[in-house]
């Protein structure tokens, strides 16, 4: 020990961030981890001293004993002990835990936005103290989820069902996803129609001479003759359409305009976290929960900036690195200085968008270093950085209105002329070739083609959309998306259809309904986000956090006592059915649980009759009774799967859905598993069939 009482000691997160940075730091450091948080409110306990300021009751969990004391130790042993946890609320938030639990007078905190050996040195050349404006954000945001949570949960199992759970952010979440159910339940499709003409050029030169693009057929649609805008015609019905293509049988189609521009496509910004999760769920599929995992790691190996920011800044350093990486490698003319401008008021300019720590660093030079899904998440952001400093993609479009007795028809023409940013960043476009036409032209029509469409319903939300729409409407930060998308799935207020959308649960809708009835601001999206922006401002000092926390539970506190005494679980959870108990002979209700509703006996808890609806009867005897009927059933953590409804008297179970086949060689079930093979639902049996 005496050979490091010298030594100097940082402390990170994570052990992957301690590796990295012990190897830009000499023999007189030592990097150790506190593995997140070492202090929290209590799990078991409210943790919070209403009376007292709202004072929080800090602990240190079970799980983080271990570490305390090893740090202590180290730090006994350190001549100087240095913070080094992330620049973001909850970094500093876990840099003044570990003041406070190593009882440091002497300290340093450092900070920086990406992990390589100049940014440390840097750093350690600028020391400052803990910003406690930013604890205190933390603090905030902290005692009013637990405040939520563990106030109005016990509401939830008292008047829905057990095991249910509020959160302040993940209810409007939810909100979101009900009402937009809504919207696509009473959506009532409107009937239109377009016109197309399929022309061709009339071959006037000989055939020889004409070129091969002024032989292709083209195609044009109606629209309205207005010189303000350009739209297409409105046809509400067949009829309308056929007596427009009667008009036009014998009509001649006539160029009247040419219209021939440049139009110039500009690069997207560069990442922040909830465009990269945005873009990291429409092109590689990832959820934001895994996109997060992956950046983080890929942070704390030094390959990318930090992954927590809503900052579009790039660095005097980074900006002329992708100038040279540009022109050396694609030619001057594909470079471009870019500044890009934060929308967000609250924005820490100081910060940078997220990038790679060197632009040198290609995707193909870490094939052998990255995982697979680390190099596809590392990729995005290589070229998304890079495109920023490049020229705009450059498109010749020509415009051909053309006429037919009193109507007019549009064609449009695009193709590449300069592919700029898209060199390193491709995105989808259509070219569309035009022939060479002229005024007044006359053209030779091949056909006309009526199309029915019907309007659509909005779309469920997926992971990106819902980001988005929460980013629009100021609710939760950066941080905070991942963990509400997680969060309301684990709940089962909502689960993910075949196209991987958001579905509410008959649960979710639920609470829900409740929630937005009796406490509104629990669920408000104006609310959620001037809370928000209070929790900003006790980060910018402006505000103390325990006013902002008084703000919102007075009247929060007021409104549950009344509730309390409001609301009947029999109005929201159960229903009266005409069954009898077959145990007890007592009426049976149907009742609302956590993974939705199922038949229970009235006399409940004397009598445990339960029964699944008849809905989730598959009525397919089981093959191991003989008797009972395969039932579908949920375990406590709301995962399904198929069981006989004799248990315990028949142990049959499965988790694949059984189909109504049976087994050829066995004569068992066959099931189909989620990979859509159809295999025996006998464990003895080894009947496999391809996919159906």
């Amino acid at each position: 020990m005496s050979e490091n009482k010298n030594k100097n000691l940082v402390i990170v997160e994570s052990p992957t961030k301690a590796n990295t940075i012990q190897k830009f730091l000499g023999r007189d450091f030592s990097v150790l981890s506190s593995f997140g948080h070492i202090r929290d409110l209590p799990e078991k306990s409210f943790g919070v001293d209403i009376k007292n300021n709202f004072e929080p009751k800090f602990v240190i969990p079970p799980k983080s004993r271990k570490v305390v004391t090893f740090l202590k130790k180290g730090a006994q042993n350190a001549g100087n002990v240095i913070l080094a946890t992330d620049e973001d609320r909850e970094g500093e938030a876990i840099a003044y835990h570990l003041k406070e639990v190593l009882n440091l007078k002497d300290y340093q905190r450092i900070v920086f936005h990406e992990i390589t050996k100049q940014a440390i040195e840097n750093a350690l050349k600028n020391p400052r103290k803990i910003d406690m404006s930013l604890v205190y954000s933390q603090f905030g945001r902290r005692i009013l989820d637990r405040i939520v949570g563990y106030m109005l949960s016990p509401f939830l199992w008292k008047k829905v069902a057990r095991g249910l759970s509020a959160g302040r952010v993940q209810s409007v979440a939810v909100r979101l996803i009900v009402e937009r159910e809504r919207e696509i339940e009473n959506f009532v499709p409107q009937e239109y129609w377009t016109i197309h003409a399929l022309l061709k050029k009339t071959e006037q030169r000989p055939l020889s001479k004409l070129r091969s693009k002024d032989l292709c057929q083209f195609e044009a649609v109606l629209v309205k003759k207005d010189k303000r805008a350009i739209s297409k015609l409105e046809i509400k019905s067949k009829k309308e359409a056929e007596e427009i293509v009667g008009d036009l049988k014998d009509a001649d189609f006539i160029v009247k305009k040419i219209e021939r521009k440049e139009i110039k496509k500009n690069p997207p910004p560069p990442f922040i976290t909830s465009t990269l999760q945005q873009e990291a769920w429409q092109k590689l599929r990832f959820s934001a929960k895994k996109t997060m995992f992956l950046a983080q790691n890929l942070y704390e190996k030094g390959f990318i900036t930090y992954h927590r920011t809503d900052s579009l800044n790039l660095s005097k350093l980074a900006l002329s690195s992708a100038r040279k990486f540009i022109e050396q490698n694609f030619g001057k003319e594909y470079w471009q200085f870019r500044k890009f401008k934060t929308k967000s008021r609250v924005a820490q300019e100081a910060h940078e968008a997220i990038r790679p720590t060197y632009v040198t660093n290609t995707p193909k030079n870490l094939e052998k270093k990255l995982e697979k899904d680390q190099l596809k998440l590392y990729d995005l952001i290589w070229r998304r950085f890079l495109a920023t400093q490049m020229k705009e993609a450059v498109f010749d479009s020509v415009s051909v209105f053309i006429g037919a007795k009193n109507y007019e028809f549009l064609a449009k023409g695009q193709t590449l002329k300069f592919d700029g940013f898209l060199k390193v960043l491709p995105q989808k476009f259509e070219e569309n070739l035009l022939p060479d036409l002229e005024k007044n032209e006359k053209l030779k029509l091949l056909k006309l083609l009526p199309k029915q469409h019907f309007t659509q319903p909005p779309p469920r939300y997926n992971e990106a959309s819902l980001i988005k729409t929460l980013e629009k409407c100021g609710v939760g930060r950066p941080s905070t998306y991942a963990p509400i998308i997680s969060t309301i799935q684990e709940r089962n207020y909502v689960q993910k259809d075949e196209k991987r959308r958001f579905k509410p649960t008959e649960i979710g809708i639920v609470v829900n309904d409740l929630l937005v009835k009796h406490f509104p601001e629990i669920v408000d999206i104006q609310f959620t986000a001037k809370m928000e922006e209070g929790l900003d401002e006790i980060a910018q000092g402006k505000k103390k956090w325990q006013d902002v926390v008084k703000e919102f539970y007075e009247p929060f506190e007021e409104n549950l006592k009344k509730k309390e005494k409001e609301i009947s679980k029999k109005d929201i959870a159960q229903e009266k059915t005409e069954k009898i108990c077959p145990l007890c002979g007592a009426p049976i209700i149907k009742k609302l649980g956590k993974f939705g509703k199922f038949y229970a006996c009235s006399n409940f808890p004397k009598c445990k009759f339960t029964e699944s609806l008849e809905e989730n009867q598959l009525k397919i005897k089981c093959p191991k009774c003989k008797e009972g009927k395969i039932i579908e059933k949920r375990t406590r953590k709301g995962k399904t799967f198929y069981a006989c409804d004799k248990y315990p008297e028949c142990d049959f179970a499965v988790w694949d859905k059984p189909t109504e086949d049976i087994c050829p060689k066995c004569g068992w079930l066959l099931i189909k598993t989620k990979r859509g093979q159809i295999k025996c639902s006998n464990p003895e049996c080894n009947n496999f069939q391809k996919k159906k």
